[in-house]
């Protein structure tokens, strides 16, 4: 917080700011609401829309709000009868060159642009319609994300937000005037270009331009089928966020009610992504300790640290292209969603006595890069396409609301027997850190027999919403097996949002950071703050979400995944041990060297 004060007045109300606020913040302050559109929490100040603009007292032109810093004895105007007539022209501009067919969008009735429509009631239009030879122009080649450029109003809040927080840029500022549009790399599909698919832009994008790719009919259809056994997953992040779309403020808690719904959906089964994040972490661990026993002592120069989790296919794709020669560091672990759809058709079949061909693996996400990752050819160890469908948290409220599910009056229930068992370890996977945190619970204990040293099982140095943040843990007391690592000091790196990932890459790279462990999430705040997460998504709002998760943590009886009973069965009656042949051909995969251009 700034020493320096700033005193002003917005609408005749005195206000005491720090210096360098910008007057959209101070107006804020105040509970003055000033409509934004290219204006992102997230996102550097861009200026590019105007519809923040207000009234300041003695200046020639009216100011965008959101670009200019406060300055002593300032005059705020926000409400003028200028500011309105200039706001109402701006958006009949926007909507001059916005396919407005609002009714088939997919954003209707969360679109930012038409809010502002109805608030300043736009009627007819006032300008030419500039629309024109960009209707059609949609790109759906992609399994995550759908782009339309008839729709996009060029507010760089997706260029911004790819390059800022995803240092990937994969999206850019093509041409200018009035040919101005939002490009790819020599305008080739988003499927042939270097996205990673997070759908971090479309949790930003303030219309429809940019939207996850839809599957709630071919699930319906699905379901419908008497001849399908559908069988459905949920992923941590989805029990605190689902509520966003319902009515329910940020950051409750709603896993029964969650399960509840679901059953009146009228999927077959109802299980828990969770499961198989405790699987994940006994088969990762395995591979951690199993590549520290072979550099350590072996002396294998064939093996890799430091290893790095596999779990979020925006990171997986971000390495392919980015980083292709640190491929071999990425744990071979499969994702707790392909994990979950390759035992699904194998074991949990075998089980439920059900023909594999018939069942249906429908997986609710917080991520469109997870409709990418079910896609990946690599993703059939089942013999079968392992995940059939991947709906996000939204397209799950969307089914909620078309079934005419009173949500609210739900009571709660437990998920389904047989990959339905989760521990608090698995529920923190949907948080930044979680799947370091929950490694370490189990890694520790295995070691050293003993539970590791933190208060309570939280590891704490791995919480928090800096983008990187490193924790080390010495290793004391082990268990004859693991002497080897006796008095080894574990160092950790936790990293959240692509640009971030990239800092500690080159770092490794550049040999500047040694580490023996890296956990990378794709999204700011791993997948609590998902590209299939309700909208909009903040900073204050991923803290409610992360609060949510690590209470749910605290909530349940058992907090380590080596201790959950369904995943100790899946050895006994199937997999065998740890990284076993079939635990390796069901649970394991590799990954692809990607062109960048």
């Amino acid at each position: 917080m700034s020493e320096y004060k700033v005193n002003l007045k917005i609408n005749d109300i005195p206000v005491t700011v720090d210096a360098g606020t910008t007057v959209l913040e101070a107006a804020k302050k105040l509970d003055f609401k000033v409509p934004t559109l290219c204006y992102h929490t997230d996102l550097c100040i861009a200026g590019n829309c105007r519809v923040c603009v207000v009234e300041q007292v003695g200046a020639k032109t009216l100011i965008a709000s959101c670009a200019t810093p406060v300055s002593e004895g300032m005059e705020i105007r926000t409400n003028s009868k200028l500011v309105r007539q200039a706001r109402k022209h701006i958006i009949e501009l926007l909507l001059s060159e916005h396919n407005a067919d609002c009714t088939k969008c997919y954003k209707n009735g969360k679109c930012e642009l038409q809010d502002l429509a109805s608030e300043y009631r736009i009627g007819d239009h006032a300008f030419l319609d500039l629309v024109g030879g960009r209707l059609g122009m949609v790109d759906e080649l992609s399994p995550s994300i759908i782009k339309d450029d008839s729709k996009c109003i060029r507010c760089q809040r997706c260029v911004k937000t790819c390059a800022e927080i995803q240092g990937v840029s994969a999206l850019t500022v093509a041409y200018k005037g009035d040919r101005q549009k939002i490009s790819t790399f020599l305008d080739h599909p988003l499927v042939e270009v270097i996205c990673t698919n997070c759908g971090q832009c479309v949790n930003r994008c303030p219309v429809g331009a940019l939207v996850e790719k839809n599957y709630v009919d071919e699930v319906w259809d699905a379901i419908n089928d008497p001849q399908k056994f559908v069988v459905v997953q949920t992923a941590p992040a989805v029990r605190v966020a689902i509520g966003e779309e319902l009515g329910y403020e940020p950051g409750t808690r709603l896993t029964g009610n969650l399960v509840t719904a679901l059953k009146r959906l009228g999927f077959s089964s109802v299980l828990d992504t969770d499961f198989t994040a405790d699987l994940t972490i006994i088969e990762e661990g395995t591979e951690l300790l199993t590549r520290l026993k072979k550099v350590l002592v072996e002396k294998d120069d064939s093996v890799k640290l430091p290893m790095t989790t596999s779990c979020s296919p925006g990171w997986i794709k971000f390495i392919e292209h980015f980083y292709p020669d640190f491929i071999s560091h990425v744990s071979s672990c499969k994702s707790p969603q392909q994990m979950f759809g390759a035992l699904a058709k194998t074991y949990y079949a075998q089980k439920k006595g059900i023909k594999p061909e018939s069942m249906v693996v429908v997986s609710i996400m917080p991520c469109t890069a997870k409709k990418y990752e079910a896609d990946r050819p690599e993703m059939r160890s089942s013999g079968f396409k392992d995940v059939d469908y991947v709906l996000t948290t939204r397209e799950l409220g969307m089914m909620i609301k078309q079934a005419g599910v009173n949500f609210q009056n739900l009571d709660e229930s437990p998920y389904d027997s047989i990959m339905g068992e989760s521990t608090g370890a698995g529920v923190i996977f949907g948080v930044t850190g979680g799947v370091m945190e929950a490694a370490l619970r189990t890694v520790y204990e295995i070691v050293t027999g003993r539970e590791v040293p933190f208060n309570n099982l939280n590891v704490v140095p791995v919480r928090g919403m800096e983008g990187v943040r490193e924790a080390t843990l010495k290793i004391e007391g082990c268990q004859p097996e693991w002497d080897f690592l006796e008095g080894v000091e574990l160092r950790t790196v936790v990293a959240h949002g692509l640009a971030n990932a990239r800092k500690v890459m080159q770092a490794v790279k550049e040999g500047k950071s040694e580490y023996h462990f890296i956990e990378i999430m794709a999204c700011p705040g791993g997948c609590l703050g998902g590209g299939g997460q309700p909208i909009p998504t903040n900073p204050e709002i991923r803290e409610k979400r992360a609060k949510a998760i690590y209470c749910e943590d605290e909530n349940l009886p058992i907090r380590k995944s080596h201790e959950n009973p369904e995943v100790q069965l899946v050895y006994e009656d199937f997999l065998g041990s740890p990284n076993s042949h079939l635990a390796h051909q069901l649970l394991h995969t590799h990954y692809t060297e990607r062109e960048r251009f």
